[in-house]
């Protein structure tokens, strides 16, 4: 009919439409190769992880499961060990803000208390340097911490005292934020303990209130033994 737009069956219109149709029915290429390497990185990075953590896993527990006849703890094992919270408002005595996982990359032998610092906090500072005397060459893979949980200033003869040798790193920390990480034994208080802490940032041990220097170090030397494969000196 005169003036209707119309085609015929199998007219070029029609197979215009068709192949319209046919062409974004198809699968991007670009997309399924974007997928498939977004895809395959994930596996990397598992994999990656998974080698890096492995010799971790595997001298833990070779320490804690496949030899425990062997091992007569004396400190408290924490399980699961506690890491070190990412949001901790750590602090140098002058302010300056210092990030939690700077702390990762050594075992860390860690004493809490107040600036005044009572004749046991000095103990327990005494007991934390010699302690790492004794580590001989391994020495050099552990650091120590003196958490400061108030406002105050330390004494200058006790940052004089521990400052011979090789000086612990004094970070302050609220009481209140320190307990989402440590916490004492049952009856005791926070800052009667020395905390060991893992290259991983993992609070994983807890030496008795008025610890046995012997017997302390002698958990600390199997735990070094064990980790030798793995860890190494410095961050």
């Amino acid at each position: 009919m005169s003036g209707t737009k119309s085609s015929a069956p199998g007219s070029a219109s029609d197979a215009d439409s068709l192949l319209n149709f046919t062409v974004h029915s198809l699968p991007s290429p670009a997309l399924d190769e974007h997928a498939r390497r977004t895809a395959a990185g994930r596996w990397k990075m598992l994999a990656v992880l998974a080698v890096c953590a492995a010799p971790v896993i595997a001298s833990y527990f070779t320490y804690f499961v496949i030899r425990p006849q062997a091992r007569s703890n004396y400190s408290e094992l924490i399980t699961p060990p506690r890491e070190i919270p990412a949001g901790l408002s750590l602090a140098t005595l002058e302010g300056e803000r210092v990030a939690p996982a700077s702390l990762r990359g050594q075992w860390l032998l860690v004493v809490v208390a107040d600036a005044a610092c009572d004749a046991d906090c000095e103990g327990r500072l005494f007991l934390q340097r010699q302690l790492r005397e004794t580590f001989g060459r391994d020495k050099d893979r552990v650091d120590k911490v003196w958490l400061v949980t108030d406002a105050g200033t330390p004494r200058p003869e006790v940052l004089q005292a521990i400052s011979q040798s090789q000086p612990p790193q004094v970070l302050r920390v609220s009481r209140e934020e320190l307990g989402r990480w440590l916490a004492p034994a049952e009856g005791r208080q926070l800052d009667e303990h020395v905390y060991i802490v893992d290259p991983l940032g993992q609070w994983m041990m807890r030496a008795p209130a008025g610890a046995d220097p012997r017997k302390l170090k002698r958990d600390m030397d199997r735990l070094l033994s064990a980790s030798a494969s793995w860890d190494q000196p410095g961050r």
